[in-house]
């Protein structure tokens, strides 16, 4: 670590203004990109997951809310990470300056997996010199197969067969994670239009929603003395869904089906301290991404006297679960 720091202490003045030793500036840029190549790796599967989180639960029905009555739910959402979303290989070809400690291939985990024991190290050119570095550990996921988590939830009917929701959940720290979602949603029903309005028929309708869905993951501390100590990386992600949802009664019971498109624009920004944070993070920016992704949901509804119970499964590279308990008011 001390190597590390030392080589920190040199680059970290000469990321902000120019230089002339060229040479020196290459190594940099290098030593940045495989920063940026193992974050990429970390935080990928996290923020693929945000648009399944993000978008469950909207409307459970396809039937509108009769004009001005108001649905209060509170819901249970749960993601489920697959295996193959908990670790990333990479073998030294993936670096332009850092390389495997003791091995040319490793298992790292992402957000989700496990901790690791594996180590980088290298060398920089840098004004005449080779500075090696050593000692540099891997980021530690936080070793979670399912995350749990509520938010609350309500809509109003308006005119026209239409619905709207609104959804939060202040910030919430469970199991190392810290979540926070905020999110508007519309839904328009279409067989007003038509001669098929009875309750017992086939309803279908139409969903627009836009949600703000925030998630840190701590992890171990990385430290290095005096420059910058990090623990945690935010996954910020504004994402927008349009639906097409089917729903058919039969008495207490209600089975709905939908399917649609996730529009995702990720950010990521590390948590911690030091000097040298700024920098990392503006050079973490490059990694903010946008990512389409279909997804499809199928549930029922069991309706009693004055409330309702809502149970959906989306299915696409995540599954997850949402649970809700609705008060027709």
């Amino acid at each position: 670590m001390k190597n590390l720091t030392y080589i920190l202490f040199l680059v970290i003045p000469f990321m902000t203004i120019s230089v002339s030793a060229q040479e020196g500036d290459s190594d940099l840029d290098l030593f940045v990109n495989d920063m940026l190549f193992l974050a990429d790796g970390f935080a990928s599967p996290a923020s693929e997951s945000a648009a399944y989180q993000a978008t469950a639960g909207w409307f459970t029905s396809a039937r509108a809310l009769e004009k001005w009555k108001v649905d209060v739910s509170l819901h249970g959402n749960a993601i489920f990470v697959p295996t193959s979303k908990k670790e990333f290989t990479v073998n030294n070809n993936d670096f332009n300056i850092l390389s495997i400690t003791g091995d040319d291939r490793a298992i790292l985990p992402t957000a989700f997996g496990k901790e690791t024991d594996v180590q980088f190290e290298g060398e920089v050119e840098f004004n005449g010199q080779t500075i090696p570095i050593s000692g540099f550990d891997a980021i530690d996921g936080i070793d979670k197969g399912a995350l749990i988590y509520p938010f609350a939830q309500v809509s109003v009917g308006l005119p026209y067969g239409t619905e709207i929701g609104v959804r939060a959940l202040p910030s919430m720290e469970i199991d190392g994670s810290e979540f926070s979602t905020y999110g508007v949603g519309i839904k328009h029903n279409f067989n007003q239009y038509f001669r098929f309005d009875d309750e017992e028929n086939l309803q279908v309708a139409a969903i627009l929603a836009y949600n703000i869905f925030d998630v840190k993951y701590e992890f171990d501390p990385i430290s290095v003395e005096q420059v910058v100590q990090l623990d945690l990386i935010d996954v910020f992600a504004n994402v927008w869904m349009a639906e097409v949802l089917a729903s058919k009664r039969y008495e207490n019971f209600e089975i709905f089906g939908a399917l649609g498109v996730a529009q995702s624009d990720f950010e990521y920004e590390f948590g911690g301290n030091g000097v040298a944070l700024p920098q990392i993070n503006s050079e973490l920016a490059r990694l903010n991404d946008k990512e389409a992704q279909f997804k499809g949901d199928i549930g029922f509804n069991l309706y009693f006297e004055r409330f309702k119970i809502s149970t959906m499964a989306t299915a696409g590279k995540f599954v997850n679960l949402n649970l809700g308990l609705h008060f027709i008011l």
